[in-house]
């Protein structure tokens, strides 16, 4: 759970995991929407893999990626349960 908060403690993460809510994206089509570094990227997507939000899947010359909503229903359901 740590990995998953230390992840979406980064708002250019969470811009991440808000576009690939729409849709799913490869790395370059998710650089293309930030003023940083391709490199910059990769690193935060290997956070957000480690952390279990998104997933990928090689297609093609591409990796694609994809948000993994099972480990948000995860949290919820955590954070619903310190409620009690």
């Amino acid at each position: 759970m740590n990995s998953l908060f230390k992840a979406l403690n980064d708002e250019t993460r969470r811009q991440i995991v808000e576009l690939l809510k729409e849709k799913d994206m490869n790395a370059g089509e998710i650089a293309e929407q930030f003023n940083i570094s391709k490199p910059s990227i990769s690193h935060h997507l290997d956070i957000l893999k480690r952390a279990d939000l998104i997933t990928s899947e090689k297609k093609g010359q591409f990796v694609e990626y994809s948000l993994n909503t099972s480990i948000l229903e995860d949290l919820i359901n955590w954070i619903i349960t310190l409620k009690k």
